[in-house]
């Protein structure tokens, strides 16, 4: 009966200073919660932004594109539900086949020239030499600038009758050309302006790739007696198809949207030879008297399912490239 009826043995109280017992797992707990509010704290600001800037504009425009809007009903929205009428509207516009021939083209050709003469100065200006960031520097300039300032610049160079490229031309006894006037040369016009627009992007996204290849690949390399293209067929192509990709895609979705500078130098014109989807959308919701605001957002949504293909196949791409 002592050893039922003993007391049990107490406890030795915790030393001065000592923290209590289970202290140490609230404390945890209250820097767990206070990160995760800090985390809420970052995301709720990109959240909202990306709700209003991007989520809400692309519901707005696809619920467009369903109805057959009027400037009356846009601003009483109670404009009559039409299904996909807006889309087979602008599928059978005659105005469809010129336009889609158009952008493929500017964009086509717009890639193929940006990529080529970026990669072509990445690749110049990868071997440090004098004076090489400074003309880096410069490179930059027509990517810095704003975009009404570039395009109305080559709107000048190739005015008909005061511009430089027609006196340069002049000067070898070569007459005049109607550059934006003439439905045989606009569009290339535009092209030429939006390549020298993006020739620095391509160049700086190009030269960081070629900055993350190591040195000492070349020399194994050229110890092994390849030559220069064979360095640059079998190392230099290889490693860089993943900043040559995103590179293209960003490229892509660029020129696909490309408004300002064709409507700056052409408007469309002459006869609608410069006119894209981009150009097109705008000017079925804008630049008429009567606007068409369900046809100009097909065609906008056209341009974004497109946009969304391409990412999509990138995607493939890039998780192919990570299996292997």
């Amino acid at each position: 009966m002592s050893r039922l009826t003993q007391a049990p043995p107490r406890r030795p109280a915790p030393a001065a200073g000592a923290p209590a017992p289970g202290g140490g797992g609230r404390r945890r707990a209250a820097a767990s919660r206070s990160e995760q509010w800090a985390a809420w704290g970052f995301l709720v600001p990109i959240g909202v932004y990306l709700i209003g800037f991007y989520a809400y504009p692309l519901y707005r425009n696809l619920e467009l594109s369903l109805r057959d809007y009027t400037v009356r009903s846009f601003v009483q929205g109670d404009a009559p539900f039409t299904g996909f009428a807006n889309y087979v509207e602008v599928l059978k516009d005659a105005t469809f086949g010129p336009a889609l021939g158009h952008t493929v083209v500017f964009t086509v050709v717009s890639l193929a020239f940006q990529f080529t003469i970026g990669l072509a100065l990445a690749l110049f200006f990868v071997g440090n030499f004098r004076l090489s960031a400074t003309l880096r520097a410069l490179f930059l300039v027509p990517w810095l600038l704003p975009l009404i300032v570039s395009s109305s610049t080559w709107a000048w160079m190739l005015n008909s009758d005061s511009g430089v490229v027609n006196a340069a031309l002049g000067a070898f006894g070569i007459g005049p050309v109607n550059w934006l006037t003439s439905p045989d040369w606009s569009l290339w016009s535009v092209i030429v302006a939006n390549v020298w627009i993006g020739i620095p992007f391509n160049l700086v996204v190009l030269y960081s790739g070629l900055q993350a290849i190591s040195p000492s690949v070349y020399e194994a390399a050229a110890l092994d007696g390849a030559t220069t293209w064979q360095r640059f067929r079998h190392i230099t192509l290889p490693l860089l198809r993943p900043v040559s990709a995103i590179t293209l895609l960003l490229g892509l979705v660029y020129t696909l949207k490309v408004f300002d500078i064709i409507w700056i130098m052409t408007r469309g014109g002459p006869s609608g030879s410069s006119t894209t989807f981009a150009t097109w959308s705008y000017r079925l919701g804008f630049g008429n008297l009567v606007p068409s605001f369900g046809p100009g957002a097909a065609v906008g949504n056209l341009l974004i399912v497109v946009a969304l293909v391409f990412g999509l196949l990138y995607v493939r791409f890039q998780r192919r490239q990570d299996l292997t």
